[in-house]
């Protein structure tokens, strides 16, 4: 099991060095090996905590977090990956262990919104989540809207 560091940063508390490694990992796995041609930079990086999950110095998974009334009512998680190299060995567990505890530390008793790939639906419903949308096709991809009611537990 790969040992993790786990870093919470603003945009403008990264350095260039870590930000363009959270954008090389969400463009190989969200642009080319989903075959998605979008616009990753949405704006909503701006103004979102951004998640780093390090192992040495390779970054192994990263999600962000929109703060309550940015994208949707309640906080939300986004853009979750994990690097390819460390797939099969929990690290996506682990970051969504930490994510919804900073979730439930800083906005206590809020729920939490995803906007989950189809096929992730059993991994999400693992944590609470449950659906709240019918499946819609985003970027051409199966995607159901999910909610995790406010607790201040992970």
């Amino acid at each position: 099991m790969a040992e993790l560091r786990f870093q919470w940063a603003r945009l403008g508390d990264l350095s260039a060095i870590e930000f363009h490694a959270a954008m090389v990992q969400r463009e190989a796995v969200f642009v080319v090996e989903q075959n998605c041609v979008y616009p990753d930079a949405d704006g909503y990086d701006l103004q979102c905590w951004h998640l780093l999950a390090w192992s040495g110095e390779q970054l192994a998974a990263y999600l962000r977090v929109t703060d309550p009334g940015s994208k949707y009512p309640e906080p939300s998680l986004g853009r979750v990956l994990t690097a390819p190299a460390f797939r099969g060995q929990g690290v996506g567990q682990r970051l969504l262990i930490e994510a919804l505890a900073r979730c439930a530390a800083t906005w206590p008793g809020q729920p939490n919104r995803i906007s989950a790939q189809q096929y992730l639906l059993k991994f999400y419903q693992g944590f609470g989540f449950v659906p709240v949308s019918e499946m819609y096709l985003e970027d051409n991809i199966p995607h159901v809207e999910m909610l995790r009611p406010g607790s201040n537990q992970i």
